[in-house]
């Protein structure tokens, strides 16, 4: 996933200036195999004292909770960061990354809401790096290229320049879905203006006025901890399921099955079916909610009719990925090694309505809360 607190929407912890924008399909070529020690790292140390300050604050903020700080506040950050991981994992990620499934516009503006409690950027930054991600997964081009380690992975990535690839290829991905939603684009416009409302000032001034938390125990609780803890847990997704776990369906690619990361990120630890059928709104071939909250939350809404036309990826097109990629755990999977990175990202995915995704990948596909004319 690609949680960016360095980018031209916040403007705050600014890696550097940019616009990317694309308003025509490109075919999208692979970026070479990276090269590792050759990218020269430019810190941007705006960022490093940012992520340092946040992390002692939420060291800070965590003794607080445990001693002097009130239940309720250490409660309410936990239900206000669940509510930001929804508009990351269930909007950002596989509503508007992946079009994994549509929502009416009622949805996307709740998702736009708690997608902006998280601050991670946009939805539509979020979007275009994380399409770019998708496509050329471990590579130059790739924004957090897990290549390079767990930390460059994790959160380096963010305290340093992007590559020039990141920047060459984020000007092919086709935006001109985000563009045409207008609820996107309101939430580009005016986001300097609603995210410290809603990321750092609500969060904070609740637990002073409803239950006369003092101020420094809320800012510091309801406010740098669950903030710092919310994008940990994203940043998971990028780093340790990238690294650890095992590849059912993949042996050739770095995402990996991860349960701890699929308990903290809500879901979205199964990243090794992720990366194979990234228009899968489950993000898993299994259906349950126990470890994946952010699939109960989107099938609750589609009961409602606010989420429609949920795809997902039949049994018999998973297991022949499986059976022809994958590195035999599956099976061991479904009754209860490592190799080196050679994989091609030509026809890679980002999601549904990708120009490398086929017609017969389409039609394979299950679709199901169909929206009624």
């Amino acid at each position: 996933m690609s949680p960016n607190l360095s980018g031209t929407a916040t403007g705050l912890f600014l890696a550097e200036a940019e616009v990317i924008s694309s308003r025509k399909p490109q075919q999208l070529q692979a970026s070479k195999k990276s090269q590792g020690p050759h990218y020269e790292w430019q810190i941007v140390w705006r960022n490093v004292l940012g992520f340092v300050y946040l992390h002692v604050g939420a060291l800070y903020g965590l003794y607080l909770a445990f001693t002097v700080g009130k239940g309720y506040t250490s409660v309410w950050a936990l239900f206000f960061a669940s509510l930001g991981a929804m508009g990351i994992t269930a909007g950002a990620h596989r509503l508007w990354a992946h079009k994994s499934y549509k929502a009416k516009w009622q949805l996307r503006l709740l998702l736009t809401l708690f997608q902006t409690i998280a601050f991670q950027n946009h939805v539509y930054e979020w979007v275009r790096d994380h399409r770019v991600h998708h496509k050329f997964t471990d590579t130059d081009a790739d924004p957090h290229n897990s290549r390079r380690g767990f930390f460059f992975s994790h959160i380096g990535w963010l305290m340093v320049r992007k590559h020039a690839d990141v920047k060459a290829k984020g000007k092919s991905v086709d935006m001109s879905d985000m563009e045409k939603d207008w609820v996107v684009m309101f939430q580009k416009k005016y986001y300097m203006i609603v995210m410290p409302l809603f990321c750092f000032i609500m969060p904070t001034i609740i637990p002073i006025y409803f239950w006369n938390e003092g101020v420094w125990n809320a800012w510091y609780i309801a406010g740098v901890l669950r903030y710092t803890l919310s994008l940990n847990g994203t940043w998971l997704v990028n780093s340790a399921a990238h690294i650890w776990g095992t590849k059912p369906y993949d042996k050739n690619i770095s995402p990996s099955e991860n349960l701890s990361v699929a308990i903290v990120a809500f879901g979205e630890g199964w990243h090794n079916y992720h990366h194979a059928f990234p228009w899968d709104y489950k993000t898993s071939e299994f259906s349950g909610y126990k470890f994946n909250f952010t699939t109960a939350f989107i099938d609750l809404f589609a009961r409602i009719g606010w989420a429609y036309d949920l795809k997902t990826a039949p049994l018999d097109m998973i297991e022949k990925r499986a059976n022809r990629c994958g590195d035999g755990s599956r099976e061991m999977l479904l009754h209860n090694k490592k190799e080196k990175h050679r994989h091609s990202h030509i026809g890679e995915l980002w999601g549904w309505d990708d120009q490398d995704m086929t017609t017969e990948e389409k039609q394979m596909a299950e679709i199901t809360h169909k929206k009624e004319n």
